[in-house]
C-alpha cells in the first residue's frame, strides 16, 4: 500500500501535553492537628485521575477548603502507618461511600497495608466499592497507571517508610512525514503514538518509527518522616517540585531530629540544593513550631527557592513549551 497523504489527514492526538498537573498540599502538620494546620496530606490531579498521598486527620476538611471532592480519588499512597499519616482514612472512605462511589480504590503502601487498613475499617465496614491493595515489596518499586507512574523508594524513619514520586513521561512528537515515508497504515498511527508495537500483514511497526526523541515530562517528589538519605537524592533528581519534611527549624532540635529520625528544614534545603530542584516546599512541621516562616532566612541562604508551605498551597505544573 502506498500511504500517500490523503486530502483530509486524520487528526493525531497531541498526547499528554494537553493536560496539566494540579498539586495541592492539603495538610502540613506533623504529630497533631492544630487550629491553623491540618495533618499531612497531598493531593494531585492529572488527566481525570486524582492521587492522594497520606491521609492525616483533617484531610476531608482540607479538601473542602480547597473546593475538591474526595469521590474521584483513584489512588491513595501511604508513606507509613503512624496515625498522623493515616488516621483520616476511615472517615474519608465513608464519605466516598456515601457519595455512591462504585469504582475500585487503589491503595499503595509499605508491607502491612492490607492488615492496617482492614483494622481501620472496623468503623467503616461496608463500602459500595472495592479496595485494591498494592503493598510495596522492595526498597524501590514502580507502579504503572494510565498516563503516569508512581515511584516508591524506602527512606530512613523509625518504622518502615517510603517516599513517592509521581512521574508523567512525555513521548516524542509524532512525525507524520516519517509515517507516510514508511508506508505505515493510517489506522495504526494513534496506537504507535501511544507507545504500542503492532504486527500486521507480516510487518512489525514500532513507536520509534514515528516518534521523535522523548521530551521532558513532569515529576513531583514527596518525602517526609525520614533522615536525609541517598535514596531521597537519587529519586529527587529531575523533579519539577520537591516537597520535603521540615520538622524542625529551631537550631537546637538537630539532636531530636536524629533521635526520632526526622529532618530539619536546613537538611531539606541542602537536598534541594544538591539535586538542583526548581522549587522546594517544606511540610510536616512539629506542633512546637508555630511560625516556620521565621526560620526561612537561614533556609533560603542554603536554597533560595524554598518555601515554608502552608495548608492549601497549590500549583499547576505544565509541560515545557517547545
Amino acid at each position: 500500500m502506498n500511504c500517500s497523504e490523503p486530502e483530509s489527514m486524520p487528526e493525531v492526538s497531541r498526547g499528554n501535553e494537553e493536560y496539566m498537573l494540579d498539586v495541592c498540599l492539603l495538610g502540613t502538620g506533623g504529630m497533631m492537628p492544630l487550629p491553623y494546620r491540618w495533618l499531612t496530606s497531598l493531593m494531585m490531579r492529572y488527566n481525570g485521575k486524582s492521587i492522594l498521598i497520606d491521609c492525616g486527620e483533617g484531610t476531608q476538611i482540607a479538601l473542602r477548603e480547597k473546593g475538591w471532592s474526595p469521590k474521584p480519588i483513584d489512588i491513595i499512597c501511604f508513606t507509613h502507618y503512624h496515625a498522623d499519616h493515616i488516621s483520616g482514612l476511615p472517615g474519608l472512605l465513608l464519605t466516598m461511600g456515601n457519595a455512591e462511589r462504585t469504582e475500585p480504590l487503589f491503595l499503595i503502601g509499605p508491607k502491612g497495608l492490607t492488615r492496617v487498613v482492614n483494622a481501620l475499617r472496623t468503623i467503616a465496614p461496608e463500602l459500595p466499592f472495592r479496595l485494591e491493595f498494592m503493598e510495596i515489596e522492595d526498597s524501590e518499586q514502580t507502579f504503572y497507571f494510565e498516563g503516569f507512574r508512581i515511584d516508591a523508594f524506602k527512606v530512613n524513619h523509625n518504622v518502615l517508610c517510603y517516599g513517592y514520586s509521581l512521574v508523567i513521561d512525555r513521548t516524542g512528537r509524532f512525525d507524520k512525514d516519517r509515517a507516510i515515508a514508511q508506508n505505515i497504515p493510517l489506522k495504526l498511527w494513534g496506537r504507535l503514538q501511544k507507545g504500542e508495537s503492532i504486527e500486521q500483514d507480516g510487518v512489525k511497526y514500532t513507536p520509534d518509527m514515528v516518534l521523535g526523541a522523548a521530551r521532558k515530562g513532569l515529576k513531583v517528589t514527596y518525602c517526609t518522616d525520614t533522615r536525609p538519605t541517598d535514596t531521597i537524592i537519587s529519586n529527587s533528581k529531575g523533579a519539577d517540585l520537591l516537597i520535603l519534611e521540615g520538622m524542625y527549624g529551631e537550631p537546637d532540635k538537630l539532636v531530636k531530629a536524629k533521635e526520632h529520625r526526622h529532618m530539619t528544614m536546613y537538611e531539606a534545603a541542602k537536598i534541594a540544593r544538591e539535586v538542583q530542584a526548581p522549587q522546594l516546599w517544606l511540610t510536616h512541621y512539629s506542633p512546637s513550631m508555630n511560625r516556620p516562616e521565621q526560620y526561612m532566612d537561614e533556609v533560603k541562604r542554603i536554597f533560595p527557592r524554598a518555601v515554608a508551605a502552608k495548608d492549601g498551597r497549590s500549583i499547576e505544573l505544565n509541560f515545557e513549551e517547545e
